[in-house]
């Protein structure tokens, strides 16, 4: 049964394959083992018809295709994304990959109970992909109306000072995101 569920979104994916897109994407240095080209309403289209599962989420996963990994952020139920899967997902993901962080961030990360935790930890790592993923999830916690107590305020200000200066283009504009939504939320208040 398993198999076959996996075997038939290789079908969808494969159906819906749009190859200018798919090329696109590969020239702007995208690197996957294998991409579609399958625009998100069809990704999540797609993914509508399956039932959320752990197991096959993870399969998903492991595979180095774009829409694959896309659309296991949208099938692992978060009840079963424990913090050390999250950080194994984080992980995994290549610097080139910068789009998936934010699938990651806004299907599955921003809904987890640890969501803020992780923000914080991943924010003030050397590892340019997990501040990205860091900085992604802040601003959208900021968005769905988080509040920062002091010192946590304090801290994200420290390290989005930091971190601005990176070289790693998305990251500085995560930064730069994550200190609008900040300055939005204070805004409110």
């Amino acid at each position: 049964m398993f198999n076959e569920i996996l075997k038939n979104i290789k079908a969808d994916l494969r159906s819906a394959m749009n190859g200018v897109t798919a090329a696109r994407i590969r020239e702007s240095g995208m690197d996957y083992h294998l991409v579609f080209g399958v625009e998100y309403p069809r990704l999540q289209s797609i993914a509508a018809a399956y039932t959320p599962d752990r197991q096959l989420a993870q399969a998903l996963w492991q595979e180095d295709v774009r829409e694959s990994r896309i659309l296991a952020t949208m099938l692992m139920p978060i009840e079963d994304f424990f913090p050390e899967l999250a950080d194994l997902w984080a992980e995994s993901i290549k610097p080139t990959q910068a789009e998936l962080a934010g699938f990651l961030v806004a299907n599955l990360l921003c809904r987890a109970p640890y969501a803020s935790d992780k923000a914080f930890v991943w924010m003030a790592t050397d590892d340019p992909v997990l501040q990205l993923l860091g900085f992604l999830l802040i601003t959208r916690l900021l968005r769905q109306g988080a509040q920062l107590s002091p010192d946590a305020e304090a801290e994200f200000l420290d390290q989005a000072e930091a971190t601005l200066p990176s070289p790693f283009l998305p990251l500085r504009k995560a930064v730069q995101n994550a200190l609008m939504a900040h300055q939005n939320a204070e805004c409110k208040m």
